[in-house]
């Protein structure tokens, strides 16, 4: 499964590359037009250690994002998910913080992307939280982005997070 990650990671980042190059670059300037917050919901089911403690999970979705080519964003990503637990287990959440990358192919259409950074764990005794990735997919238009998402976090203790679910996020644009 890394090295599946891997592979996409570099797969993204090279394929940044030789637009960067076909295209002079310039610099550009933070605007309503390639610069917005994103607030948005997500849904998604346990999977691996997670969906022996808990059977579904529900989030908010907060990102601030700059494009920095008009096909290439960066951004900071946070929120929180909050796991319903199974009966013997106490609800629990996570707030993740994290830098992000999406490559939208058109200026509508598809996008690939991915969070990484640190899952912090609420109401969890023993456990602070640890590394977190969540690569996406999905389609986008000048409002609205939905997507899938496989959610992982290596938290303390050899616990494995992990989620895959839905998301959708609004854009709000600076005025």
């Amino acid at each position: 499964m890394k090295k599946l990650f891997l592979i996409l990671g570099i797969g993204l980042f090279s394929v940044t590359a030789i637009n960067a190059q076909e295209t002079e670059m310039q610099k550009i300037e933070p605007t309503p037009d390639n610069s917005w917050f994103k607030l948005g919901l997500t849904a998604g089911l346990p999977v691996g250690d997670a969906k022996d403690v808990a059977s579904f999970n529900a989030g908010l979705d907060v990102r601030a994002q700059y494009m920095v080519t008009p096909n290439l964003a960066l951004g900071i990503a946070s929120g929180y998910n909050h796991y319903f637990a199974k009966d013997d287990f106490d609800d629990f959440g996570m707030i993740p913080l994290a830098a992000y990358l999406r490559y939208y192919f058109t200026p509508s259409g598809i996008f690939i992307g991915g969070d990484v950074g640190y899952g912090f764990l609420t109401n969890v005794d023993d456990n602070q939280g640890g590394l977190y990735f969540s690569p996406q997919i999905g389609y986008h238009n000048h409002d609205w982005n939905i997507y899938g998402y496989y959610q992982h976090s290596n938290t303390d203790n050899d616990f494995k997070l992990q989620s895959v679910g839905l998301g959708v996020t609004y854009n709000i644009r600076f005025k």
